[in-house]
């Protein structure tokens, strides 16, 4: 997979170490460690603090000694800051800026950390404390992640404080009413928001002092996800801010399991889901060129079996790559648990074990590939330029107790207009309204699918430009009954000479409508309008109620190339997935090829790879093998460094965790002489394929092996 130049059949080539600096990472709070040593660019070393017997600095050190680029991550929202709240920091006890619920029960993150009001003062300490030490290890990139307040949260006399000075009057209990939960949960993203820019602005204001050009991340869940679990953050409104150089995208198992609402059934879609997910972040970095890294995990947070890790795993792996543009990523987080934890070897057994030798090197297999998988201007399978409006007042609707005059508890307004076309085949995109202003937002976007039954505008200008995409050419299919409680908070669209009861009243005004559209097509320039008086809810909370939905989208659109898959080629490496519940189709897709399995960890060479409805595909496509004349690795569970050809031999360093068995398969165009390596080695040529198949254990000081003909 790496390139070389025959300069002269004798002349050694070394190959190059790395193929491209931070295009991989990792977190994890340990040191470096042998069973943990995954091999990635670079590593996230989780908090600040010393530990007893070990540094801050030492940590980051022994990952340094071991060839990695160290970065720095912790919690904006909860970590180990008890000194803060003990007092022990600036003299006083601050347990009242903990975030608490209705009842005063402050919302725990863990024993003696709730998750924080991020209030002046605690900024102020979180720079010092855990901002300035950084830097001064040297440290040169800071991820801050999960910046989050709960919806349930809102009635600490902290907040109560905060609310006094964001609105100029006094405090209101959120569950009263629709407006104080919208307000509430406004000031909750306004205050994560300012606590970034603080944060990030001193770490780079101090790292300029330093001599450093300090980077700021914010690893976070999709805006997906926080409303679905019913919390607040700024997620989309960070890809303009000047001190925020991009995201993680922390989807995987965990959150893309959450069952929703379609066709009437309620239940787990987690290829569809992290798609979706996925989407919503990929959505907010696209226009504005910030960096993005998705990250899946192998595991997840609750206790299930090694089989469910290994199948919504491989889901959730293929959703991240059908993003053609994203080619940055988090391996996996906290490789301490995922290699030694001990879980479920079965569904139906309670006898708990370390990660089977199977799916460890399987694991392995899939994260090596990410080092290599190119960024490519292929499109996945399927019609496109069909996308669903979201906007950071998602999660302003979301509220732990129902709220009179609304009602979407399983989020079924935002699954109502996305996941008909993913059921489809069809890969619905994600577009957000706070990037409205960008015009690469627009881009190849021919049918816009909006809603403000779950969303409401922050400011007028998005409309603008909505109105000027229809003009040019677009198609709106706008879908809502705009009388739900939310559409008469205190907002622009009522406030200073705006007297219109819904929002979507101004926007249609703009294009030359009438303010209360009724059902109907409209023609706004040299586009279209279509107004569906339903809530997307109503598409997918009954069996069968897409159907209007998808006929509006053709009229729109013209007939849509409707499958039960998905697929896209990224250089050497095919994806492919199969939706199930049989919308169009129960058949399994039939790949054939030339292709080596990455999906099983034998790395077997297939000439017909079939994928069922609810399965996935990874394949590496010996079609689209480059340089055959000379012998390659094309799929290891390591990383291979130090590579040397010569006319008549190759070599390497394979490097990968202990206790991890390594599978190799290498494309090999002469039959292998002598194969030798640092350790016990198994060698398997096969001369119709000129494949090379090699087996041995792993270890992170590096297996050199020889391979002469």
């Amino acid at each position: 997979m790496r390139r070389v130049i025959l300069c002269g059949l004798l002349m050694a080539i070394a190959l190059p170490m790395l193929s491209q600096r931070e295009k991989t990472t990792f977190q994890t709070a340990g040191p470096w460690k042998p069973t943990t040593d995954v091999r990635a660019d670079a590593v996230m070393v989780y908090g600040a603090n010393d530990r007893p017997g070990l540094t801050f600095r030492q940590r980051v050190d022994s990952w340094r000694e071991r060839g990695y680029t160290a970065h720095f991550m912790t919690g904006i929202a909860w970590g180990e800051y008890q000194d803060y709240f003990t007092g022990r920091w600036d003299g006083r006890q601050h347990m009242d800026e903990g975030q608490k619920t209705m009842t005063g029960d402050t919302i725990w993150h863990g024993t003696g950390v709730p998750y924080i009001v991020p209030t002046k003062n605690y900024l102020e300490y979180f720079k010092q404390r855990h901002i300035r030490p950084v830097i001064d290890a040297g440290i040169d990139a800071i991820f801050l992640e999960e910046p989050e307040f709960w919806a349930r949260g809102g009635y600490s006399e902290s907040f109560k404080r905060e609310w006094q000075e964001y609105y100029g009057f006094p405090w209101r209990p959120q569950h009263e009413s629709a407006e104080n939960t919208y307000l509430a949960n406004k000031l909750k993203y306004h205050l994560y928001y300012r606590a970034l820019d603080e944060a990030f602005t001193y770490a780079k204001q101090y790292g300029r002092e330093r001599g450093l050009n300090v980077r700021c991340y914010v690893p976070t869940h999709s805006l997906l996800n926080y409303s679905q679990w019913q919390i607040v953050s700024p997620e989309a409104s960070l890809a303009s801010m000047e001190s925020c150089d991009g995201y993680i995208a922390q989807v995987w198992t965990g959150t893309a399991r959450s069952a929703n609402c379609y066709n009437g059934q309620m239940k787990e879609r987690v290829f569809e889901t992290a798609f979706l997910e996925y989407g919503s972040m990929e959505s907010m970095t696209r226009p504005t060129g910030r960096k993005m890294f998705f990250l899946t995990d192998p595991i997840e947070d609750r206790a299930y079996d090694w089989e469910d890790y290994r199948r919504n795993y491989q889901a959730t792996f293929t959703a991240q790559l059908l993003y053609p543009g994203i080619a940055d990523y988090e391996v996996m987080p906290w490789p301490d648990r995922i290699y030694e934890g001990l879980y479920r070897i079965s569904a139906k057994s309670e006898e708990r074990a370390h990660i089977p030798r199977f799916y460890s090197t399987q694991m392995q297999v899939m994260i090596n590939t990410l080092n290599e998988m190119p960024v490519t201007d292929k499109h996945v399978s399927g019609s496109q330029g069909i996308s669903v409006l979201m906007a950071n007042s998602l999660m302003f609707q979301r509220s732990p107790r129902p709220i009179s005059g609304y009602e979407d508890p399983h989020f079924s307004n935002f699954f109502g207009l996305a996941m008909p076309f993913m059921k489809r085949g069809v890969p619905v995109s994600i577009t957000h309204l706070e990037n409205a202003a960008y015009p690469e937002t627009w881009k190849g976007l021919k049918v816009l699918l909006m809603t403000y039954s779950n969303i409401k505008p922050l400011d007028p200008e998005a409309h603008r430009h909505i109105a000027e995409w229809v003009r040019r050419g677009g198609s709106l299919i706008y879908c809502g009954r705009d009388d739900d409680s939310y559409q008469t908070v205190r907002e622009w669209w009522n406030q200073d000479g705006n007297h219109y009861t819904a929002p979507s009243q101004h926007l249609f005004a703009l294009m030359g409508m009438d303010e209360q559209a009724s059902e109907g097509e409209y023609r706004y320039g040299r586009g279209h309008v279509y107004v569906l008086r339903q809530n997307p809810k109503e598409f997918a909370e009954a069996e069968g109620g897409d159907a209007r939905l998808i006929k509006t989208v053709e009229q729109a659109y013209g007939p849509l190339e409707q499958k039960n898959s998905f697929q896209l080629q990224r250089g050497p490496f095919l994806l492919a997935a199969v939706v199930d519940e049989g919308v169009v189709s129960n058949e399994p897709l039939r790949l054939r090829g030339r292709f080596i399995d990455l999906f099983n960890p034998k790395l077997p060479y297939v000439t017909e790879k079939r994928v069922r409805p609810g399965e996935q595909a990874f394949l590496y496509d010996l079609g689209k093998l480059r340089h055959r004349n000379r012998p390659q690795v094309l799929a290891a569970a390591s990383r291979q460094y130090d590579e040397h050809l010569s006319s008549h031999s190759y070599s390497f360093t394979a490097k990968s965790p202990t206790e991890t068995t390594n599978i190799m398969c290498l494309h090999m165009p002469h039959e292998p002489q002598r194969v030798t390596a640092s350790t016990d080695i198994h060698s398997r040529w096969d001369p119709q394929t000129k494949l090379l198949h090699l087996g041995f254990e792993n270890s992170p000081d590096g297996v050199q092996v020889k391979i002469e003909w």
